[in-house]
């Protein structure tokens, strides 16, 4: 499906024209009837002389209104800029096409209209060179210009065979599977419930859809679907469709907002994006200065934070990062305009590079914009190693994207072909410099961690993941792809690494063993062992497990533990359990070690308490 926008100024009859073709008045309201003018968006709809269907967005041409012209010119194809014989350019045509020029709509034809009022070669040849000029340089440079009668019929046969020809020449609209429509009216239908109109881009919807409403988030159903004011099933890219949607009320939904798949679109206030500031905005753009911000068929009053400039002069082009007052959901690849409040003015326009950047950007910083070129411009490889800063699944990453299966995946292999990514063992995706950068940081981490605590043998796998902010298994899996660091159980240590005591530590180590080898089943308590050799040494040993806690203030050397355990284990094989009264006997030790012990097995699952005996645990094996 194909959707076409008529455009030109208010008196150049351009809704006289959609009427000519397809026998609809695209002027629905009762004041633009009295006014004879269009204030808001119209539709229609006709078939082409090849048989395709196409459907017709008709926009205002009064400047009092030209926020409404842009919520209905962001979905179009190709658009029919109509200039007036009798009249000729001009300057809401001007901006018309400088707004046409700024969203890169991909062609269009210029409708000499009125053509019936004009016998005056000289004067049809003055309009035609001004026109050739208007257009000169912009989207429509070299438009075909078609002289038509709404009147008299005239011209019209040529109208649509030249539409049918412009729009074979183009290229299919992308489907990337995730389908987006920009709502551009809300109204209700009785019994039926809320209705919502728009352009279809991106991928498929269909009847019975759960969908989403951005922002705010929305959930309902699709109940009909009418292309045309004909009811369908599905409904391709491109297509303008009124979609009736069970579970949503209303006064809750209003223009600008998207409906979706649920969970394709987030919000946002930050944007990043590439803007070409125009020649005849009258003054430079300011680093802060105030706009309105139009994309799709939403607007939100933002600020201009300038990422690679002082301030942008007219005619320039730069990065932009947008604050938007209220959140929008937006896309990559979105177009935008920019206009002055006050007074209204249209400066500006351009693309969305990154919907999401999810911080505020210090400026003039090579490397962001290094990074947001290369989501603009760089090659399918590029962007995906762009895109997977951190770990990423394959669906996360194409859906980020918006590729296509095939796209996504060629562009896959081509990165990790080229070295700019790679793959975890899990199946996530990263690109290799944050690779890089990630491994430094964990050398950096465990190195400053060894400096800090030299006696302890490592850091816990669970801190080492908290400062590096990622996922327990995408950590898991980084770690099997370097050999720099050793995984003792739950530690992690520098391989160069291991606890070194002085000769001085070495000597009070030595003391405190010869003790609990004297009384092994009663050694010194934690509060006398600490005092003899440091809490500090006292913790090492414990950690490299030369001495094991079992309770706050119970500890005992690794034989004498490992011995205990043993015989505990045998006394329940021979007598089916075992008491805290039969391990202390056993041991010639006192309740309060026995009891520490079992709690302590208890907890390790080596033992189960069973009344106020124990029995083999589920990890005893």
């Amino acid at each position: 499906m194909r959707v076409i926008g008529t455009a030109g100024h208010v008196d150049h009859g351009k809704s006289t024209l959609v009427r000519a073709l397809t026998g609809i008045d695209p002027d629905r309201l009762a004041e633009e009837k009295a006014r004879e003018m269009t204030i808001d968006l119209g539709f229609a709809w006709l078939t082409l002389p090849d048989g395709q269907a196409i459907g017709i967005v008709d926009v205002p041409g009064h400047r009092d209104f030209i926020e409404n012209m842009l919520a209905g010119v962001g979905g179009i194809d190709a658009v029919l800029l109509v200039i007036a014989a009798d009249e000729g350019v001009m300057p809401q045509t001007r901006e018309h096409l400088a707004i046409l020029d700024l969203l890169n709509v991909p062609g269009g034809l210029v409708v000499l209209s009125k053509s019936d009022l004009v016998d005056d070669p000289d004067w049809l040849e003055l309009v035609t060179r001004d026109i050739g000029e208007t257009l000169a340089g912009t989207v429509l440079e070299g438009a075909e210009i078609v002289p038509v009668s709404a009147r008299t019929g005239a011209g019209l046969p040529e109208l649509l065979t030249r539409l049918s020809a412009l729009l074979e020449q183009m290229p299919p609209r992308a489907e990337f599977g995730n389908p987006r429509l920009p709502i551009d009216r809300v109204f209700t239908i009785s019994g039926f419930g809320t209705v919502v109109t728009g352009t279809l881009l991106g991928g498929w919807m269909r009847v019975g859809d759960e969908v989403e409403i951005q922002p705010g988030g929305q959930r309902g159903r699709i109940r009909g679907l009418q292309r045309h004011k004909q009811p369908v099933e599905a409904a391709e890219p491109g297509s303008r469709l009124a979609v009736n949607i069970t579970g949503v009320e209303k006064k809750a939904v209003a223009r600008g907002e998207v409906v979706s798949h649920p969970g394709l679109l987030q919000p946002s206030v930050l944007v990043d994006v590439r803007a070409r500031y125009l020649k005849d905005a009258g003054r430079p753009l300011k680093h802060n200065a105030q706009v309105k911000f139009f994309s799709g068929a939403a607007e939100s009053v933002a600020f201009v934070r300038l990422l690679d400039a002082e301030e942008l002069l007219p005619g320039a082009e730069g990065w932009l990062q947008i604050r938007l007052e209220n959140p929008l959901a937006l896309a990559q690849g979105d177009r935008f305009i920019l206009r002055y409040p006050s007074p209204p003015q249209t400066v500006g326009g351009g693309i969305v590079v990154n919907p999401h950047p999810g911080r505020r950007w210090k400026r003039f910083q090579p490397d962001v914009i290094a990074a947001l070129a290369t989501r603009l411009s760089g090659t399918p490889a590029e962007r995906v190693a762009q895109a997977a800063r951190l770990p990423e699944k394959r669906p996360a990453l194409q859906k980020q994207l918006g590729y296509q299966t095939r796209e996504f995946e060629a562009a896959v292999q081509d990165a990790l072909a080229e070295g700019l990514l790679v793959e975890l063992p899990g199946g996530e995706l990263l690109a290799r410099a944050s690779w890089e950068q990630i491994k430094r940081r964990m050398r950096d981490e465990l190195d400053a961690f060894h400096r800090a605590e030299p006696l302890r043998p490592g850091m816990s796998r669970e801190e080492l993941r908290s400062r590096l902010g990622l996922k327990g298994a995408t950590l898991n899996a980084l770690l099997t792809m370097q050999d720099e660091i050793v995984v003792e159980d739950d530690r992690l240590r520098l391989s160069g690494h291991e606890v070194r005591f002085s000769p001085a530590q070495t000597a009070r180590i030595r003391a405190l063993e010869e003790k609990m080898i004297a009384a092994p089943y009663t050694p010194p308590s934690f509060a006398e062992a600490a005092e003899m050799v440091g809490q500090d040494i006292l913790y090492a040993l414990i950690e490299t497990g030369d001495i094991v806690q079992v309770q706050d203030d119970v500890i005992f050397s690794r034989a004498a533990y490992d011995a205990m355990v043993r015989a505990t284990l045998e006394i329940i094989d021979a007598e089916g359990s075992v008491s805290a009264a039969g391990l202390r006997d056993r041991f010639n030790t006192t309740r309060k070690y026995a009891i520490g012990l079992l709690e302590f097995l208890d907890t390790a699952g080596i033992t189960r308490r069973a009344g106020d005996m124990r029995v083999r645990g589920p990890r005893s094996r």
